[in-house]
Parts: C-alpha cells; sequence; structure tokens
C-alpha cells in the first residue's frame, strides 16, 4: 500500500488490483474523519474532513488496515442481455486475432464484477477473467454512442448507461437500464457486483430516466422567466458531494462564495438554490420579492419604471413584470443570482444543481424557461456586501495547489514549468475543467496509459499535449490522465471564476512562496 497526496483535503491509496480496492473501500468506513471513497483500477481516493482529522494520522490509520481480513460478501449475479451487433466487432476480433463468433463466446463466458464507477452515472469498469481481453481504445472517438451500448477498451468491458461521446469498441446493444434515479441505489451495477453477458436475438430501446421540471410559472408562487441569455442559466446549489462512487460528480455552485454570499444577503439558508450564469442575460419576475447579484462583477440594472444601476452584492427588491439586465462580465467569469425564498425545482439525489457532464437536475435555462421562486424564510437579509477582488482579462493570478500524486510521472523540467511559467486559460473552458496553455508543454516522464483513478474537483489533469486541465465541479469521478497537482480548496471558488484570457501562476501549498487568497 503506498499512499499519495491527492489535494488538500484527498488522498489516493495504491494498492495491488481492483479487488484490493474494494477491500481497502470497505475497511475504510472505520476509519474517522473520512467523508467519501472512490474505487479504482488500482487506487482508491480518500477524501477527508480536515476538521476531523489531518493527513498525518490518517494517512497511518489506513497503512495500518488489514485488507486481508476484510470479508467481501458476493452480491447477487447481475445478468445484462446483449445482441452482439456492435460496428466494431469485426475490428476486434481482427485486433485479437480470434473470429467474431470466439470473442462473442468468450465474452458471454467471462465471470464480470464491477471494479469501479466512473466516466458517467452508472458507468461501470468490468473486468473479467479471460486473459484475452486487453482492446485499444478507438483511436478518434465517437461523437455520439447510443445508450445501452456495450463496449470494449483495455482489459474493460462496460455498458452506456446515457448518449455520450465515448472512445470504447462497440461490440453489441442492451436494453438494460444502468442507471434509475427510482431504483435504490439508482445504479444497477455498483462496485464489487459480479454480473454476466447473456446473448439474444433482439433487444428494445434503453427507456430514458426524465426529472420533472417546472417551465411555465404557478399562481401560488413567484417566478424567474429567462428572456434572453448569452449562454443558457444554470440552477445551482451546494451539489451532491458523496456519490462519486457511483460515477455522480458533486457539482454544485461553482464558486460556493457566491452562492453563500447571496444566500446571506437575501436571508436564505447557505445552500439554497440560485441561478449561476456568464453575461450579458435579462430575467423578469413574476411577482414580488428580494433577490441579489453576486459573483462575477458586471455593470446591471433594473428596469422598475425609470431604469436604475445595481449595486453589486447589494439585495434589492423587485415587483411583478420587472426586468433585471445584467451586462456582460468585467471582472471574474460567473454571476450568481439570488432570491429570498431560492430557486425551486424537483432534487435529484439531494439537489437541485445542474451537471452539465451527466445530465442531472433542471435542464439548462434557455430564453422562455421559467423557474419557480421557493416561499420566503425568516432570516434577515444583510444589505452590506462582502468584498471580493475577482480577476479580469489580461491580469494575473496566484492560484495554491498541491502537488501529486503523479507529478512523478513527468520530469522534474515539467514540475518546474508548471510553477514557474504563466498558463492562460483559454476559451475551450466550461464547469467540467479549464483548458490551460502554456509554453512549455508538461513533458511526461512515464509513457502509456494510466489506469483509470478518482480525482477531485481542482485536479491538473495532463493529456497527451501537455497542456493541463483544471477540473470544475462538473468533472467526471474518474480519470486515465495523471494528474500533476490540484488547487487548495480554498482557492477553488477563484478559479470556477477565472475568465478567458486571465494569467495564472501555480505556487505550492505550505511553500514560503504561498499566498492569500485575493481580497480588497
Amino acid at each position: 500500500m503506498r499512499v499519495r497526496t491527492a489535494s488538500d483535503r484527498a488522498l489516493l491509496v495504491e494498492v495491488d488490483d481492483a479487488d484490493a480496492a474494494v477491500r481497502l473501500t470497505l475497511a475504510a468506513a472505520s476509519v474517522s474523519g473520512i467523508t467519501e471513497t472512490v474505487p479504482g483500477a488500482r487506487t482508491v481516493l480518500v477524501r477527508f474532513d480536515s476538521l476531523r482529522t489531518s493527513v498525518g494520522p490518517l494517512r497511518a490509520a489506513l497503512t495500518e488496515l488489514d485488507l486481508a481480513a476484510v470479508a467481501v460478501t458476493d452480491a447477487a449475479e447481475v445478468r445484462i442481455p446483449v445482441v452482439y451487433d456492435g460496428e466494431d466487432l469485426a475490428e476486434v476480433a481482427a485486433a485479437l486475432g480470434v473470429s467474431e463468433g470466439e470473442v462473442v463466446a468468450r465474452h458471454l463466458a467471462a465471470d464480470w464484477r464491477v471494479a469501479f464507477s466512473g466516466f458517467a452515472p452508472g458507468f461501470a469498469y468490468l473486468t473479467g477473467d479471460d486473459p484475452l481481453f486487453d482492446v485499444p481504445r478507438r483511436t478518434s472517438p465517437r461523437t455520439r454512442v447510443p445508450a445501452g451500448s456495450v463496449g470494449l477498451a483495455g482489459r474493460y468491458s462496460g455498458v452506456y448507461p446515457r448518449e455520450s461521446p465515448g472512445g470504447w469498441q462497440l461490440i453489441g446493444r442492451t436494453d438494460a437500464v444502468l442507471w434509475d434515479l427510482d431504483r435504490d441505489p439508482p445504479a444497477l451495477l455498483t462496485p464489487g457486483a459480479r454480473m454476466r453477458f447473456t446473448q439474444v436475438d433482439a433487444v428494445g430501446d434503453v427507456p430514458r430516466v426524465s426529472t420533472a421540471n417546472p417551465t411555465t410559472p404557478d399562481e401560488h408562487s413567484a417566478a424567474i422567466e429567462i428572456v434572453s441569455t448569452a449562454l443558457p442559466l444554470l440552477v445551482q446549489d451546494s451539489g451532491r458531494p458523496g456519490l462519486a462512487a457511483l460515477g455522480v460528480p458533486a457539482s454544485g455552485a461553482a464558486d460556493r462564495t457566491a452562492l453563500r454570499d447571496a444566500n446571506h444577503a437575501v436571508g436564505n439558508q447557505p445552500g439554497a438554490a440560485v441561478l449561476e450564469g456568464i453575461g450579458p442575460a435579462e430575467l423578469r419576475f413574476h411577482g414580488a420579492g428580494v433577490a441579489v447579484i453576486t459573483g462575477a462583477e458586471s455593470e446591471s440594472v433594473i428596469r422598475s419604471g425609470a431604469p436604475r444601476e445595481l449595486r453589486h452584492g447589494t439585495p434589492f427588491a423587485f415587483r411583478d413584470g420587472d426586468v433585471v439586465a445584467i451586462g456582460p462580465p468585467q471582472r471574474g467569469l460567473r454571476f450568481v443570482l439570488g432570491v429570498r425564498g431560492g430557486i425551486r425545482s424537483t432534487r435529484v439525489l439531494g439537489s437541485v444543481a445542474t451537471d452539465t457532464l451527466s445530465g442531472l437536475g433542471p435542464a439548462p435555462l434557455v430564453p422562455g424557461a421559467v423557474v419557480q421562486i421557493g416561499p420566503a424564510g425568516r432570516d434577515a437579509v444583510h444589505p452590506e456586501p462582502w468584498p471580493r477582488a475577482l480577476p479580469a482579462p489580461g491580469e494575473t493570478v496566484e492560484i495554491e495547489i498541491t502537488l501529486g500524486p503523479r507529478d512523478d510521472w513527468f520530469t522534474p523540467a515539467a514540475v518546474d514549468a508548471l510553477l514557474e511559467q504563466e498558463w492562460e486559460v483559454t476559451p475551450r473552458s466550461d464547469r467540467v475543467g479549464i483548458r490551460l496553455l502554456g509554453a512549455t508543454p508538461l513533458e511526461r516522464a512515464v509513457p502509456g496509459e494510466l489506469p483509470s483513478e478518482g480525482v477531485v474537483t481542482g485536479a491538473l489533469q495532463v493529456p497527451p499535449d501537455g497542456q493541463p486541465v483544471l477540473f470544475l465541479p462538473d468533472h467526471p469521478v474518474t480519470g486515465g490522465y495523471p494528474v500533476i497537482g490540484a488547487v487548495t480548496d480554498r482557492f477553488l471558488d477563484l478559479a470556477g471564476q477565472l475568465p478567458p484570457g486571465v494569467r495564472v501562476r501555480f505556487r505550492v501549498f505550505g511553500n514560503h512562496t504561498a499566498v492569500a487568497p485575493p481580497s480588497k
């Protein structure tokens, strides 16, 4: 067992194989201070509460666990019907040097076990007992893989629970529902489960699992109508932490400080739902109430009779028919609109957050969409804004990171380049991740693929081109590119507010050159 630093709030524990990862996941449940474990191919990501434990005691407790003594209870075997007519079946057979019939026969005969989840909610990485299956991914991933597709990649088999891009070799299809929010747990295949594929002549379409999302005003409550917006607005709250083992990202507000400040200003609980967006945007209120704009700074006005300018971070009253116009961001990137009573929508796994990667939560809001406002609470509004300093394009910010867990996969010169050069935030960024561009790409010292392992929000994952991607709240819960470092928790909100054109310098946590979060 080897324990690596994954961030200032997480460790990555290396073990021998997927079976040991499952055993460690079970054993870690008895260790104080752990908030979540995410098994990977040969690792377990361990997130912890820094108020209940620290790295030293947690590292010691993990290394003292006796994995051999952990009893793994065999779950009931899951059977999945498959029509073996995948468009890559012939190519897979040729790559393995066998006939298409033998690929099918051995795929059916193999004993499969869920090693870990990732990529998307309900997507399970299956390991089998037949050494034949070691299949390279497609050189050019598909932009659309239908739900229910059965594929192979490396030593894994898997089933796509929903339509998505993908680079796995497709050998068949099934109508089994891998992810169903009305099921407990929603995932059909959970880590440690046993399964077999069965051959059938035909399957139906994969049923779609949808969630309700109110789109018209309710006569009994106030509402907000999207009049116009440059980019879709999103409903966000504190997210869905603790479900990564099922393949569910935490999601939630990209700027937690802006979420907290908005709710504090209008008298809501800290995690009440808000609207998050990138201006410009116009919103019409149905009914009366109190709202506030936090996060990215912009010129904003409310048209209530004569237009009046809104002060950033200060709550304002609105009446039925008033329109708020939020301008393009001047400092920062994402604005937050909080409203007394919060945004009301259908909860999915305990949250109303829109997860742009997995599709959980309300659909992104486009012109014509309407969201309901919940009943106002009893807390007082707070008129004074909390000052913050957010960057504008062209400026340089310093962000604190920890190194690891895979900094040893890079040359010493690459680690130096990470810390010594400036990285530009590119327009190819979203809530999944920020693509950074540096003059000197990060050179690998270790070639080949990294077996998939858990990754944290703030991780700096480095694809083959050597240009890092900084993961934001909607990132996949596991990844196969090495992570050279991770943004510390206190700088994650700043990372969520980096607009294209800002330049970033990284400083190592604990080093004397580390900086404090920016403030006015």
